[in-house]
């Protein structure tokens, strides 16, 4: 039996975190990284010169996610918040050439253009959907502020929350000490929000509509849709419905990736099994695990 193969050499190291890395995000250019760690530091680096084009201090506790939007940068992190900056540009290659690099302190740092208070205590990252070609606009969706087996979707820039506790089940209270019985799935782990393919053969009216799929404590992973065309809003769950619902694990869902296509999804888990999901059908059936 043949020896593993040795891990591959890292062609460069990036020493500019002294706290554990959370998080990192490269830009949809390839021009950007973006790190987050421990401390509440963010890190922007240059693909180019692999330096910092600048660092700041965005929050108080530990990164949970990135990502740029347009011309902002959205943080979010354990300190329930999340914030939108200013994305700052890297000097151009004749601003740069024939001066002396700029230090740490002399470094453009992004401007907050405003803050949401969020619920951070699942560990669930935020999940972005820009809605205009212009990226002007965005829905952005979050574990509910209250109950963190449910979800909300909020708009951006106007910080309203469209979808109020999408996944929300029965009239069970909140602060009954049983959780068991307000939801069997247990807190958001990982949620992904997207619009149906338009090229989805299932039915002409699912064309563009709003889908979000859910990674829980338990094990499990909930595709919805919302289904109600004659409204843009909803609350405890209203007009959301279940396309489908499997568990492929035993054990809680680490984490959750899906596609840029939105063609299917992957999953982690303590139970030593990568979970491969099928977001294009609408059969509980079609989906499979990998030892």
């Amino acid at each position: 039996m043949t020896a593993p193969q040795p891990p591959a050499t890292p062609t460069h190291l990036l020493r500019t975190h002294s706290s554990s890395i959370t998080t990192v995000f490269v830009s949809y250019d390839n021009e950007r990284i973006y790190s987050g760690d421990t401390s509440g530091l963010v890190v922007v680096t240059s693909t180019r010169s692999l330096r910092p084009i600048t660092k700041w201090n965005p929050h108080t506790d530990s990164l949970l996610g990135i990502e740029e939007w347009g011309n902002r940068v959205i943080t979010h992190a354990r300190d329930n918040k999340l914030h939108v900056w200013t994305r700052v540009e890297e000097l151009s290659l004749s601003a740069r050439v024939g001066s002396v690099a700029q230090s740490v302190g002399e470094q453009v740092l992004p401007n907050l253009c405003y803050s949401m208070d969020v619920n951070a205590l699942n560990y669930c990252r935020f999940s972005l959907l820009p809605y205009t070609s212009d990226q002007a606009q965005a829905f952005v969706a979050l574990p509910n502020l209250v109950d963190s087996t449910s979800a909300d979707i909020w708009n951006l820039p106007s910080c309203e929350r469209i979808h109020a506790a999408v996944g929300q089940t029965g009239k069970v209270s909140l602060f009954n000490s049983n959780p068991v019985e307000r939801s069997k799935t247990g807190i958001i782990m990982s949620l992904h929000i997207f619009k149906a393919p338009q090229d989805e053969p299932s039915s002409s009216t699912s064309n563009g509509e709003l889908r979000l799929l859910c990674a829980y404590e338990s094990g499990s992973v909930t595709l919805r849709r919302y289904a109600r065309a004659d409204k843009a809003t909803s609350v405890e769950g209203a007009g959301w419905e279940v396309i489908w619902d499997v568990k492929v694990h035993a054990e809680t869902i680490m984490a959750m990736r899906v596609s840029r296509n939105n063609s299917f999804a992957l999953t982690v888990s303590a139970d030593h099994l990568v979970g491969r999901y099928d977001l294009g059908v609408c059969l509980q059936s079609l989906y499979g695990s990998i030892p």
